[in-house]
């Protein structure tokens, strides 16, 4: 029972809700290996930090000696999840979703055990789903019982559309659970209706039902929205180091402590201390250079790790530019161009806007001085090297 108690403290740390505790205890005093299901709908090529923390409980289960199945949704990822969706989401073709899940198989072995992980794709089952079966599987739950999630209830409440084929999305998911014998599944808090429909649909099935454990959310680089590519507050597991680097010494102070809590393989301990160590007056930068190493290392290498630093602190610390320092013309209309527009039109801004909310924070430089005129112009024939962030340059000529 001693053992037991360890191994559910493994699983525990760092998770939101473990459903039914119980339940897995008793599995896990069997000594039998748990058949432990994640899945991921290939909706983008890459794979990122927030895509990790469900792989690294993975392999942490796997370390255990349990059987990981990784579950790809490439017959799900042509519905698109509805999960936090306000509106429908445009389906991909199958094509998309097999370039996609090509690239997830390769990163997703960069943390798992390649000879020790079964992927699985839901297709294989899936496909050979009559229409007789889908209606059959449609019929095991109502309309009412769907409404009980919580975007679904929102779009109605707000006269939102909501497409039919969404709501074989959680139906489908928990399906897979049936196929794969699933006795415990794991998923992001947003996701906890899908995979109680996966513990209903087992027990309907006749089959003992799966636990289930949840993971936080994780915040992407703005400390506010999850992190998500289309958003581009990301940072991919297979984004160069130095970038991976740059990314991580760009978060705040406050949210580093939950990326260490959620990504770190370091020991409950040693955070602690690393947190006592701040309070008493330590540089947070030193934990976050640390940090964003192991993260570079995990991914890449140690000495890409160290190389990452070193680039780092000759670029950001020493005031020296990039050795890529991108070239950019701007074109400018009655012999001048307003800042905001030449930084737009350099690709440093995503609009006018995020332009002059960077000079109001300070967050902009020409030619190496901070600029606080919003109003700004920059006349024709005057080349400058801007710098947006910490991370961002180019040298923009102005031409008119």
């Amino acid at each position: 029972m001693t053992q037991v108690n360890e191994t559910l403290q493994i699983i525990k740390r760092g998770c939101d809700e473990l459903l039914v505790e119980q339940e897995l205890v008793e599995k896990l005093k069997t000594g039998r290996p748990l058949r432990v299901k994640a899945g991921f709908d290939p909706t983008a090529p890459d794979l990122h930090l927030g895509h990790t923390v469900l792989i690294n409980k993975l392999k942490q289960l796997q370390d255990l000696g349990h059987h990981i199945l990784f579950l790809i949704g490439d017959f799900t990822g042509m519905i698109g999840d509805p999960t936090g969706k306000s509106a429908t989401r445009p389906p991909l073709t199958r094509d998309q979703v097999k370039e996609n899940a090509k690239s997830y198989t390769n990163q997703v072995f960069k943390i798992l055990d390649r000879e020790r992980t079964e992927i699985v794709f839901n297709s294989a089952w899936m496909d050979k789903f009559s229409a007789a079966d889908m209606i059959r599987l449609a019929a095991s739950h109502t309309v009412a019982r769907m409404l009980e999630r919580d975007d679904f209830n929102k779009r109605y409440r707000g006269n939102q559309p909501i497409a039919i084929h969404e709501f074989m999305y959680p139906l489908i998911q928990g399906y897979d659970s049936v196929e794969l014998k699933a006795d415990l599944e794991l998923g992001g808090t947003d996701q906890k209706f899908n995979l109680l429909m996966g513990r209903e649909l087992q027990k309907h099935m006749g089959q003992s039902p799966q636990c289930i454990l949840t993971m936080p959310l994780l915040e992407g680089l703005d400390g506010v929205n999850k992190m998500s590519k289309s958003l581009g507050n990301y940072v991919g597991i297979d984004e160069p180091p130095q970038e991976i680097f740059g990314k991580l010494m760009s978060v705040s102070d406050e949210l580093m402590w939950k990326y260490i809590d959620m990504l770190s393989f370091e020991s409950i301990n040693a955070v602690m201390q690393w947190k006592k160590d701040v309070e008493a007056g330590a540089n947070p930068r030193n934990i976050k250079v640390r940090f964003a190493q192991e993260i570079v290392a995990r991914f890449h290498s140690q000495a890409a790790a160290e190389q990452a630093l070193a680039d780092f602190e000759a670029r950001f610390q020493r005031g020296a530019l990039p050795d890529d320092l991108p070239e950019v013309v701007v074109e400018a209309s009655d012999g001048a161009v307003s800042l905001a527009q030449a930084l737009k039109q350099a690709g440093l801004v995503a609009s006018t806007s995020e332009a002059l909310r960077m000079v109001e924070q300070g967050g902009v430089r020409l030619d190496g001085e901070k600029v606080t005129d919003k109003l700004l112009k920059l006349n024709a024939g005057a080349v400058v090297v801007a710098q947006v962030g910490k991370r961002k340059f180019a040298k923009i000529t102005i031409f008119g």
